[in-house]
């Protein structure tokens, strides 16, 4: 079984300054709960093969984690690939500009349910995916107009 998730939201910024805060993998400990460091393996920007390498924090327990970068259409999509817990998923964030200084962001997630994440009922799983996602999209919105706000002040 798939499950499947998005969150949406405006975001008061360039779709250029959404797309530099999302492609800066060393923040995204900033903005994902899940994720305590993060870096493209060997270092570089993010192009499809590239691994994203993560030390993150699922449910009790600490351990490394490498996603692989699938698409990269710069300043609108990008996806990536790997594992959530024992189980295969795909994630990515699609980028649409609404005039010059707005972004409509969309963060989708996918996860084909195997081994023991079978046991959790789907409905329940794919509810706790969302609330993560959509606490991921306010705090990419905060921090991405706060600095937006803190460039226009200077």
């Amino acid at each position: 079984m798939t499950i499947r998730t998005e969150s949406r939201i405006t975001i008061a910024s360039g779709v250029h300054e959404v797309w530099a805060y999302v492609c800066d993998v060393g923040r995204w400990p900033e903005w994902a709960p899940t994720v305590l460091e993060c870096r493209v393996r060997g270092g570089g920007p993010l192009q499809p093969g590239s691994r994203v390498e993560q030390r993150a924090k699922d449910l009790w327990w600490t351990h490394a984690r490498s996603q692989e970068v699938t698409v990269v259409e710069a300043p609108r999509y990008v996806a990536f690939a790997g594992p959530m817990g024992t189980s295969a998923a795909r994630w990515g964030m699609e980028l649409e500009p609404v005039g010059e200084r707005q972004t409509d962001a969309k963060m989708w997630i996918e996860v084909d349910l195997a081994g023991i994440m079978r046991a959790f009922p789907g409905r329940t799983l794919k509810g706790r995916i969302q609330r993560v996602s959509d606490r991921e999209m306010a705090a990419i919105k905060a921090a991405v107009e706060s600095a937006t706000r803190e460039g226009a002040e200077s």
